[in-house]
Order: structure tokens, then C-alpha cells, then sequence
């Protein structure tokens, strides 16, 4: 997956941005303290002739060398730095990330390559603090998952692991991190599993409610039971069993300023038929292609729903969103088409899971 680096090598002000967080083993504790408070990223980094990372400085590491009675003047930083720092891979994950900072309480986490340079930044403030929205998003993550059966006998589907991580633990702390504080969990199936998991969400840095269907609704017969709070602004609807990369803000500008009334996500899909294809004038030959490859946008399994929509959703109903999308067509509602790009998987059937699994 995709790493959420803030500054990375992707951008002239990236490289530029790193190379002044990067000082010589010789630089002094004056030099670091002014590179700590230009950036404002609250460390600085130690590296070699070669840009190998040696070693991290923040504010406590300057304190605690000048209590020891190192020079604040003298080619003095590697005195200083923390040579036992946390960094992480370029692959590494948001979500991974995410949960590294708050099991070791920092707020920075420095992305190194296979020979320990620095490439990017991971910043705490930038991954759950930045721009809070006020929309609210809702998973749905009532259905039984019987394609992936055996293992949804005793697990929700949502709950099977990817990378040691549940699937819509990804999905709810990306979220968290695109600025989304409030979200609600469509449950039927092993509901329970999933509740006990995530209890009031203040451990991944949201709030979570539940949407407790007493029978299966279908993939939008659960917003019948969303309350009036949540209904105030568009909502971000998703299938809680994809794994995506798909950009919140993005979405959510492109809905508003669209001013549609439902938003509709759709990923690219192409498909090899396996023979070959002729096409035919009559009963005339004109040619054959060897193994066309067929172009699609399908459904992504992610919408924006507006709340006057709400009220087209019958309560205590199976009704599934192309239904709502009907409905809305009907009346003749602007309806909007949202083209993503990056990863997507559908973690609906076994050979999908093992895609996502890297099996």
C-alpha cells in the first residue's frame, strides 16, 4: 500500500524539504535547534558522508546533552542524537503507521530506504489531526460473507485479517485519517465480534455507533436507521469489505461541487475474454481478435448520499443502493460519477482474500 509520507522525494520541495532536516555529525546544537524550529517537524536527523541516517534529534535529546554539559557551540550532535530510533519502510502502510505512533506515543516517524535515507516523513498531526471533516461515514458490515466460507462461520467478514490488520480496521482508521471523526457500523452477522473490536472507536481516534439491523437490509436499507445527528451533512457510505486507496477529500469535493444528490464511486475494470472474438458482416467474416480485453467501470462499493436522499430508504427494509440509485433517477436527482484510481480489492471471495493477502 501506498505510504502517507508528508514530504517525500516525489516533489522538488520534498527533496528540498529533507535535505534541510539532514545535518553532518559535525554540526553543533545550535544548528539542530534551528532546523527543528524552521521545519516544525519536531525532529532533526543525523547522517553521514553517503545521506545514511545515524541518528535522531529532538527538543528532550538537545535538553538532556546540555544538561550533561555538551557544547551548544561545538560539533557536538552525534553527543546528542538517538541512535535507537523508529523508522519505517516505504511500504509501510498508513493504517501501520498510525498504530506504531500510538503504541509508542511519538509523532514522527521517518521513512529510510534499503540504505537508510531518508525519503520521507510520517507526521502524527498530518495523519489524524489535519482538516476534520463533518461529514460522517457509515460501513456496512452486516452481511454473512457465505462465499468465504468456512472462515465467516465464527468471523464477520469484515473482520478477517490482511496483514495481521482486519479489514475494517484499515477502512475505519483511513478514514480517521482523511478527517473523519464520526462513524457508524452497519451490524447483523457476529455483530457482537465487531463491537467488542472497536467498542466507542476512541482507541483509533473516532467516535463509533452502531446501526443494529435485526434483519439483513441490504447494502442501504441500513441509513434508515442512522439518527437525525448524522444527517446533517453528505455521508460517505462503503462496503466494509474492500481494501482501497481511495481519496476522501477528493470524493467529498467532487460530490459537493458537483452538487449531486448521490455519488457513485466506480473503479476502472478490464476483462481478457479467452478466445478468439470475430465479428461478422452477415454471414461474412470480416476478422477475428485473439483475446480482446474489455474496458469497464464498475462499481467500487462507495457512495456520497446527501441526507435529503435519506428519505427515499424504506425502514426495516431490504433495499439495496442500485435501488436507491433508481429512485433517485427517477425523480430525476443529479447523480454523480466518481472515477477513482489506485488500489482497490473487493475481499468478497477466496482468490480475492488471497490477493490481498500477497498469497
Amino acid at each position: 500500500m501506498k505510504p502517507s509520507q508528508v514530504l517525500s522525494l516525489d516533489t522538488p520541495r520534498g527533496w528540498s524539504a529533507l535535505k534541510e532536516l539532514v545535518l553532518r555529525p559535525t554540526s553543533t546544537l545550535l544548528e539542530a535547534m534551528a532546523v527543528i524550529d524552521r521545519a516544525g517537524t519536531e525532529l532533526a536527523f543525523v547522517g553521514d558522508g553517503d545521506g545514511k541516517i545515524l541518528g535522531t534529534l529532538s527538543d528532550g535529546d538537545i535538553r538532556r546533552a546540555i544538561l550533561r554539559g555538551v557544547s551548544l557551540s561545538q560539533p557536538s550532535v552525534s553527543q546528542a542524537m538517538n541512535s535507537k530510533f523508529t523508522s519505517v519502510g516505504p511500504r509501510v502502510g498508513r493504517a501501520e503507521v498510525l498504530d506504531l505512533m500510538r503504541s509508542l506515543g511519538i509523532g514522527v516517524v521517518p521513512v529510510l530506504d534499503t540504505r537508510r535515507r531518508l525519503i520521507g516523513l510520517h507526521l502524527l498531526h498530518e495523519l489524524i489531526g489535519a482538516a476534520v471533516k463533518p461529514n460522517a461515514a457509515v460501513l456496512m458490515a452486516g452481511g454473512k460473507g457465505t462465499r468465504l466460507r468456512p472462515l465467516t462461520y465464527d468471523m464477520p467478514k469484515p473482520m478477517l485479517p490482511v496483514a495481521g490488520r482486519p479489514i475494517l480496521e484499515r477502512l475505519v482508521l483511513q478514514l480517521v485519517g482523511s478527517g473523519i471523526r464520526r462513524v457508524y457500523i452497519a451490524i447483523n452477522y457476529l455483530g457482537e465480534i465487531i463491537e467488542k473490536h472497536f467498542g466507542d472507536g476512541s482507541k483509533f481516534g473516532c467516535e463509533i455507533s452502531y446501526l443494529r439491523e435485526t434483519k439483513p437490509l441490504g447494502t442501504a436499507g441500513a441509513l434508515s436507521l442512522l439518527p437525525a445527528a448524522a444527517k446533517t451533512t453528505s455521508l460517505l457510505v462503503m462496503n466494509a469489505d474492500i481494501i482501497t486507496e481511495i481519496d476522501v477529500s477528493s470524493l467529498l469535493r467532487f460530490h459537493d461541487e458537483g452538487e449531486f444528490a448521490l455519488t457513485t464511486v466506480l473503479k476502472p475494470y478490464q476483462v481478457e475474454i479467452p478466445f478468439g472474438v470475430a465479428d461478422i458482416r452477415g454471414d461474412e467474416l470480416v476478422a477475428i481478435f485473439e483475446k480482446p480485453v474489455e474496458h469497464y467501470l464498475v462499481n467500487a462499493g462507495m457512495y456520497v448520499v446527501r441526507p435529503s436522499v435519506l428519505k427515499l430508504v424504506p425502514r426495516q427494509t431490504d433495499f439495496g443502493m442500485p435501488t436507491l440509485i433508481e429512485a433517485c433517477s427517477k425523480k430525476k436527482l443529479r447523480l454523480g460519477a466518481f472515477k477513482m484510481s489506485g488500489e482497490w480489492i473487493d475481499v468478497g471471495r477466496h482468490e480475492t482474500l488471497r490477493q490481498a493477502r500477497g498469497q
